[in-house]
């Protein structure tokens, strides 16, 4: 994921004058993530990976959009921890025989992207392993060409309702069904194999390449 800071309201956040300009985002790093907490906005480093107790096997990094809301790992969290992970885009990897290709993904008209995320709040407590997780979505049109899920990305009406600590669960599947932005709305290319290590940051990871032969 290549990240960023956009604004999703006028209100009064935490505020670092400093641009961030993080290129290779990976799990189980702390980002930064909004959410809604006693009625005013909130910006909190948080970790990237969900891992209760009971759990034993790695961290989760994913929620499935069609079952986050009523299954028994998912559940509590899409009731009362909802985010958004605000971002320039992400990246996904496209398997071709044995071939991978990483390619960025962006909105096409430039905008940020505001990315569902649920987690363990509130959020400026430190739960151990319990951080948050990326609600993805089926792919659909041409982006199921390069993989079969995607982040549920809102624009900035959808995400602050999302977020608004007076949504219901139910209200909140409803966004996640109806109102995430199409495929069509993204764009794409290929990107450096490089992005596969996360030690490797640097604007020159979302430059466009020649896409390699199959």
């Amino acid at each position: 994921m290549a990240y960023g800071l956009p604004e999703i309201s006028g209100e009064t956040v935490p505020y670092d004058p400093h641009p961030l300009e993080h290129y290779n985002v990976a799990p189980g790093t702390r980002i930064l993530i909004r959410s809604e907490r006693d009625g005013n906005f909130a910006l909190d480093p948080v970790l990237w990976g969900y891992s209760p107790q009971w759990w034993t096997k790695a961290p989760m990094i994913n929620a499935r959009s069609e079952t986050a809301a009523t299954g028994k790992m998912f559940s509590k969290l899409w009731r009362s921890g909802r985010a958004i992970v605000p971002a320039d885009g992400w990246y996904e990897w496209k398997k071709t025989g044995s071939r991978k290709q990483p390619y960025f993904i962006y909105r096409s008209d430039g905008s940020p992207l505001f990315m569902a995320a649920i987690g363990h709040a509130p959020f400026d407590t430190d739960h151990g392993q319990e951080g948050f997780v990326i609600v993805t979505a089926p792919s659909n049109q041409g982006l199921i060409d390069i993989h079969d899920r995607r982040p549920l990305v809102f624009d900035t009406e959808s995400a602050l309702s999302w977020i608004n600590e007076k949504t219901s669960p139910e209200d909140a599947a409803d966004l996640a069904e109806k109102h995430a932005l199409p495929e069509s709305d993204f764009s794409w290319y290929p990107v450096s194999a490089k992005v596969g290590n996360p030690h490797n940051q640097g604007q020159e990871l979302i430059k466009k390449i020649d896409e390699p032969l199959a």
